[in-house]
């Protein structure tokens, strides 16, 4: 039924946010209440171009994730210097700031939002149907899976795990643990933009409603729910939270 099809397409975007939770919160102890400000950033980057530009939605792709990078890049400088509560205070304060400034810009349409988003179009077959972009979103998923599975068996991702025990214990191994941190938190966001650019042109409407803080919240109980350390737990996680808050 198209309910079930419209919630595992819910569930395919938020467990994208939540495997970057995962790596960020799980595996590299950092806690962020901010991802859905980055999912906003994802679907507003590609809203712009689409819509005032003309351009298609497969090519804005790069330019979300390249506009998601450079404000994680820019937060993170500063945010994977806070430890303690002031790190999770710290996400809060820049995600409900992005928040309001999605709804008080008037080229984004204020908290009126972006409307008339063109839905993506595969070989001339429009994916506006919610079993057709069904096939783009989960394969969006694996890849991202495949990618962090092969992250964490690398010699950043045993660099990434190093940070649980703690800054002073990972760096008298040689982690850099400022680049590191700052990897993963960008890695993190990186997701979170996927899951805004492919939101935007499955809803094909965009405004600051689902980037504010609770949204955030529910991604990282997502991540917890589903085992915190466990890439395909996030997954489980999204689902379970999905279906409860839509039952």
């Amino acid at each position: 039924p198209p309910f079930i099809i419209t919630l595992a397409n819910n569930i395919g975007l938020a467990s994208l946010v939540a495997i970057g939770l995962v790596l960020l919160t799980g595996v590299g102890g950092m806690t962020s209440f901010g991802q859905a400000a980055f999912v906003g950033i994802g679907a507003y980057s590609s809203a712009v171009l689409t819509v005032h530009l003309g351009l298609s939605p497969w090519l804005t792709l790069p330019m979300s994730l390249l506009t998601t990078g450079i404000a994680a890049f820019l937060l993170g400088l500063v945010t994977v210097r806070l430890s303690g509560h002031f790190l999770p205070l710290g996400t809060i304060a820049w995600g409900i700031s992005i928040y309001y400034l999605f709804g008080n810009i008037e080229g984004l349409g204020r908290y009126d939002g972006i409307s008339g988003l063109p839905p993506f179009t595969f070989f001339g077959i429009s994916l506006i149907d919610a079993r057709a972009i069904f096939y783009l979103i989960w394969f969006c998923v694996l890849i991202a899976v495949i990618l962090s599975l092969n992250l964490l068996d690398s010699r950043t991702g045993r660099a990434i795990r190093a940070l649980r025990g703690g800054s002073q214990a990972a760096e008298s191994f040689g982690v850099k643990t400022g680049r590191m941190k700052l990897i993963v938190f960008v890695y993190a966001a990186l997701l979170a933009g996927l899951s805004g650019w492919l939101y935007a042109h499955m809803s094909r409407f965009v405004s600051p409603a689902p980037f504010e803080i609770k949204p955030s919240i529910e991604y990282l109980l997502m991540a917890l729910v589903g085992g915190a350390s466990h890439i395909v737990g996030a997954l489980v996680g999204a689902g379970n939270l999905t279906l409860a808050t839509n039952g």
